[in-house]
């Protein structure tokens, strides 16, 4: 059978087993993939079984037409979340531009931070609705796009827009706030 056989028996009667086949077919593409991404077989391994377990819980609320494909983004998605997770990387995409932490000495920095974040939580409040609602979701929910696309009903194009404009427009935010207050000293 086909994937698409299987697909199309799989949303005639609910049974799983249609997508356990389908699942057996790209096993080995999905050890892979995680393999590509994770670096680690064990990694790959757990991540494989937890990709099924998304793909049994989710398979039914999509219209899937190519699963090969779609198998491929939730895979891909999964393993980036995990390496975003792993390495911290959500917190460091957000606040390259901002001060470093500052020594527990260096009291003037430690200012400087304070107010460096309450001018990020005051930019936050500035950006468009449906910037803030993906930069939220994608930087401190740590969502994939396609989770905040799915979530918010955007497109994922649209998510990655909006993730893209609202992060520079917390950048020019922030940056004018520091020269303002730089200014006024």
């Amino acid at each position: 059978m086909t994937d698409a056989d299987l697909l199309d028996r799989y949303a005639s009667d609910g049974n799983s087993e249609w997508i356990g086949i389908l699942l057996e077919r790209y096993t080995l593409l999905l050890f892979g993939l995680c393999m590509k991404y994770l670096k680690n077989e064990e990694e790959a391994k757990d991540a494989v079984q937890q990709i099924f377990l998304k793909v049994l819980g989710e398979a039914g609320k999509y219209k899937i037409e190519f699963f090969k494909s779609w198998l491929y983004m939730v895979a891909k998605n999964h393993c980036l979340m995990g390496l975003r997770g792993r390495q911290g990387r959500i917190t460091r995409e957000i606040t390259d531009w901002l001060p470093l932490v500052a020594e527990e000495g260096n009291i003037s920095l430690l200012l400087q931070n304070e107010k460096t974040y309450a001018w990020l939580e005051q930019a936050m409040k500035e950006l468009d609705e449906k910037q803030r609602q993906c930069v939220t979701l994608f930087y401190l929910g740590k969502q994939s796009y396609f989770q905040v696309s799915e979530q918010t009903g955007f497109s994922l194009l649209q998510v990655k827009s909006y993730i893209q404009n609202g992060k520079r427009n917390l950048r020019q935010t922030i940056e004018r706030k520091m020269k303002e207050s730089s200014l006024n000293k």
